[in-house]
């Protein structure tokens, strides 16, 4: 039988990899910058119409905006923890999914334990099972 797991995909810190996380960081903090602009002119623009409930409108758009300002927060956690690492610390970075194949007298532990992809600077180096 084939079952389907996750497997977390681990990337290497180095000097690469943390110039071009800081730089994905960056892109995402300023698009939600943006995008909270963007919210507010349209608060203040849908505010004006005099047909609309400018309460429900105000908390609403406050709602999202909220949401992208939390984001920038976490962001720039992110940036600050991404500062401390030190080179060769191994970090998070995605999960995919992976088919096992089960058969009777597996030891259910080694096919359910997590395992993880090692990634350096775009190069698997290392697979844990």
């Amino acid at each position: 039988m084939q079952i389907i797991k996750k497997v977390p995909v681990k990337q290497v810190l180095t000097e690469s990899s943390k110039a071009s996380m800081q730089e994905q960081f960056d892109k995402r903090k300023s698009q939600l910058d943006q995008e909270c602009q963007q919210l507010s002119f349209e608060k203040r623009k849908i505010e004006a119409k005099q047909n609309i409930s400018r309460e429900d409108v105000s908390k609403r758009f406050q709602k999202e905006i909220d949401k992208r300002k939390e984001k920038i927060r976490w962001i720039n956690y992110q940036l600050e923890q991404l500062d401390v690492l030190p080179l060769g610390s191994e970090i998070t970075e995605d999960e995919v999914e992976t088919i096992v194949n089960v058969e009777e007298g597996d030891i259910w532990e080694d096919v359910s334990s997590t395992g993880a992809i090692i990634v350096q600077d775009g190069k698997v180096i290392r697979i844990d099972r």
